[in-house]
Formats: C-alpha cells, sequence, structure tokens
C-alpha cells in the first residue's frame, strides 16, 4: 500500500504517498531530534503553499533507527469505522508458519527474564514474538476487517522502506494533542476475550504491571502539563481477541508550543512496549529476542503544522513484504510471571490479525 491509513474514535485519516519526506537525523538518537525534523518539514509543505499539511508516517522502536515520516501529498478525512464483522474464532495458528523463537524457546526466555527480574535487575520487561505466514493478497480487505472488527481501537496501514507496508489494530494510543488538552492512554495487563475479564482487576501480578506503565507515562508528562489527572483505577477495556487494563490519562499542556510529537518522543517507549528501568529492559529484549523489532512497538499516526495530532502504540500488527505477513506479540514479564501463561497471552494477541486474516479471505 502506498497510502497511508488511520481510523481510531476520532475518525479516520487517509493520505496519498510522500510529497516531502522527513529527512533523516545526524545524530545517534534519531528521536530526539525527530519533532524538529518533522517541524521543519511541514514548514517546508506551508512554504511551498499546502494550506494545511500534515506529517504521517511510522516511527521504530529502536531510538537509534530512522522513522519513516512523509508530508502527503493529499489528505482525506471521515467518520469513524462502524461495527462490521464479528469475531471469527481461531483455534489454531496456520500451518504453513514460521514462529521466532519457537514456543517453546520463548517460554524458556520468559524464565531467564524472571530470573533476572526476581534478582532485582529491573522491574518489568516486554518480550516479543513473531509468527510468518504467506500472503500475497492484497491488504486492503484485511486492513478493512481489522478496522471493523474493533471500531474503537485504532487501524493502520503505513508505508515502509523496501516496499514494505506495516499494518494493524492497536488498542493503545500513546498521546494526542488538541489545542492545549493532551490524552495519553496507557494499557497493561492482558487475558484473552473468553477468560473472565474480572481476574484481571484482582489479580497482583496484572495489576502491577499496568501500574509500573501508567506511573511512567504520567512522570513523563507532569513537566509538559500545567494539570494531570491520573484515576486511580484502571478500567477493563475489550478487543476482538482480548480484554485489558487501561487507564486514561487527561491534562492541559503548560506551554501550547509543545507539539504532540514532541509529547509521543517523551513518551516513547513506554512499559507497556518496553519495561521498566528503559536502558536495561532494552538491553534484555536485546539479549533475548533473536530478531529486530523494526516498527513493531513503535509509533504510528500523525501531526499537523499547529502540533495537534495522534500517536498510536504499533502493537497487534504485522509487515507484509508481498510475499508473506509477519506478526508480532509480546507480554510483559514481571517477577511473578508464569512462562506458560506468558505463551498463552502471545498466541491470543497474535489472533487480532490472524481473525481479520480470516474474515478477509
Amino acid at each position: 500500500m502506498d497510502e497511508f491509513f488511520l481510523a481510531s474514535p476520532r475518525g479516520t485519516l487517509l493520505a496519498g504517498g510522500p510529497y516531502f519526506a522527513v529527512p533523516p537525523s545526524a545524530r545517534r538518537n534519531a528521536l530526539a531530534d525527530l519533532p524538529a525534523r518533522a517541524a521543519g518539514a511541514l514548514g517546508v509543505a506551508l512554504a511551498a503553499g499546502h494550506t494545511a499539511p500534515v506529517v504521517v508516517g511510522a516511527i521504530p522502536f529502536a531510538p537509534d533507527a530512522d522513522a519513516c515520516l512523509y508530508v502527503p501529498r493529499w489528505v482525506r478525512h471521515g467518520p469513524p469505522p462502524g461495527p462490521g464483522a464479528p469475531a471469527a474464532p481461531l483455534a489454531a495458528d496456520p500451518g504453513d508458519s514460521e514462529q521466532i523463537p519457537p514456543p517453546l524457546e520463548y517460554a524458556e526466555a520468559v524464565r531467564r527474564a524472571v530470573k533476572r527480574l526476581r534478582a532485582g535487575d529491573l522491574d518489568k520487561v516486554v518480550l516479543a514474538r513473531s509468527l510468518t505466514i504467506p500472503y500475497e493478497g492484497d491488504l486492503t480487505p484485511l486492513v478493512e476487517a481489522l478496522a471493523e472488527r474493533d471500531p474503537t481501537g485504532y487501524t493502520f496501514a503505513a508505508a515502509l522502506p523496501g516496499g514494505r507496508t506495516l499494518l494493524g489494530a492497536s488498542p493503545e494510543l500513546l498521546v494526542s494533542r488538541s489545542g492545549r488538552t493532551v490524552v495519553a492512554n496507557p494499557m497493561a495487563g492482558s487475558a484473552p476475550r473468553g477468560a473472565d475479564p474480572g481476574h484481571l482487576m484482582t489479580s497482583a501480578k496484572d495489576r502491577r504491571e499496568h501500574a509500573l506503565v501508567v506511573e511512567a507515562v504520567a512522570a513523563a508528562l507532569r513537566p509538559y502539563c500545567s494539570t494531570l489527572s491520573v484515576p486511580e483505577q484502571p478500567s477493563l477495556v475489550p478487543t476482538a481477541s482480548m480484554w485489558h487494563l487501561s487507564t486514561r490519562i487527561s491534562g492541559e499542556l503548560a506551554d501550547p508550543a509543545t507539539t504532540s510529537l514532541e509529547l509521543a518522543a517523551a513518551l516513547h517507549p513506554t512499559p507497556a512496549v518496553c519495561g521498566t528501568p528503559t536502558d536495561a529492559a532494552r538491553q534484555l529484549i536485546a539479549e533475548l529476542e533473536p530478531f529486530d523489532r523494526g516498527f513493531y512497538t513503535g509509533l504510528v499516526g500523525w501531526q499537523d503544522a499547529a502540533g495537534d495530532g495522534e500517536w498510536v502504540v504499533a502493537i497487534r500488527c504485522a509487515v507484509a513484504d508481498g510475499t508473506a505477513l509477519t506478526l508480532y506479540a509480546g507480554a510483559g514479564i514481571v517477577a511473578d510471571s508464569d512462562p506458560d501463561a506468558e505463551l498463552a497471552e502471545t498466541s491470543a494477541k497474535f489472533r487480532t490479525t490472524l481473525g481479520a486474516l480470516h474474515v478477509a479471505r
């Protein structure tokens, strides 16, 4: 797909291919100056006569990797997606697939992580695995099925270098800015839809995992906000395949010049996709995950010239390369995590995309 697509509860945004790309960074930490580079691209577009330019695209997980952001040729806005095909249960992964790491190796990686957590090396780490299946078809029906199955979530499709496409249906808004209003919606603590959701509210493991994320998001936003509201208790949010613990944080910017991308850069990555402390979690991920995440657990979104925008965490997603889909799923590991339960959680998260693929076909 050459176009950019993002559907959220606020509406849909469809954008044409690149008119002006955000240039790469000369810094080792490419995320640090990304807001300034995006603002520069929007300034060039304004000077060239664009009356309402936006920057759209994807940001990778690693801070030293370059984002794939650009000012599109055209932008169209529409209403939020409506409900469509119901969630079709998918009992097993497709047989013709490659899993990295294989299930038993993933469970062993979780055991190794738990050992490090219990030794006090860190508080939480998120470990992921991938599933690659053959797929050569049109991506549009798959994206449509994702949007219809989770109309209250965030469905996206973004072009990546090398003719690839990042697509998915994320439940998690990292941050949005509208005027001086800031909203973040961290999620951590998950269970399959078939499980009793009440267990999440009483699970000490899931509540601790969630609290670590909420505390980190609130701490990152406070320097930018004159007021910040953080609910004391999480709520339960369903998607087509999962239940999640969710906390909606809202605030008002102290400086109206602070852009949505500045906020996103300050928040990324949260403990929901990396762990805490961040540096220790990144190091353990590099040690235990046998693949490069790329844009998985990165960000997808947009920003306009005024600084308003919406940035979504790139989870429940896949990368299409024309011959296959590589799906990604991760689980938050804390000291009392059970390896078999975390393996089951990642399998359930794969079903977001696999279920939509079933409908699309």
